[in-house]
């Protein structure tokens, strides 16, 4: 029997598998709630961030984990660009354009929240808010990466016979 199908005594045949367009929401779901849940934990705990209302925040949320999942994609689409080439000149500007994605999309992020949320969003503190935004932003990623390998950690292991 595969491993997403369990049959016991006088129980139904029960599927525990997610097909891709699960997969898809439940991932997306699970990272804009934990999006969701550090920016009202910086909210609540770091004077640096302000946010007027939970439904402000979670539009940011989803907002946020738009446009780093675009950011994402575009440093992959250019880094594959880049290693399909030869010589040192690729590697240079792959890391280069990858800096350049990396960084200049977490200030369209800033700048993309300040004109949608305006003053109900509000990073404030060293370089305009820059620091704080960027904290939210790693803080961010590194609970997400985090969530993922505990989720990846609990996958069913083949059973050894």
């Amino acid at each position: 029997m595969s491993n997403d199908v369990q049959k016991k005594e006088n129980e139904p045949l029960r599927r525990y598998g997610f097909n891709t367009p699960q997969r898809l929401f439940v991932g997306y779901t699970l990272a804009v709630l934990v999006d969701l849940t550090v920016l009202n934990l910086f909210e609540e705990y770091w004077s640096y961030v302000t946010i007027q209302s939970f439904t402000i925040s979670l539009a940011a949320a989803i907002l946020l984990q738009l446009l780093l999942k675009l950011s994402i994609a575009a440093e992959h689409h250019l880094a594959n660009y880049f290693k399909s080439k030869e010589g040192l000149a690729p590697k240079i500007f792959r890391g280069f354009s990858t800096y350049i994605i990396l960084v200049g999309s977490k200030i369209i992020m800033l700048e993309a929240i300040n004109i949608l949320f305006g003053d109900k969003v509000v990073f404030s503190g060293p370089l305009n808010g820059v620091v704080a935004f960027f904290a939210v932003i790693f803080v961010i990623l590194i609970t997400e990466i985090t969530v993922s390998k505990i989720y990846f950690a609990l996958e069913d292991k083949p059973d050894k016979k």
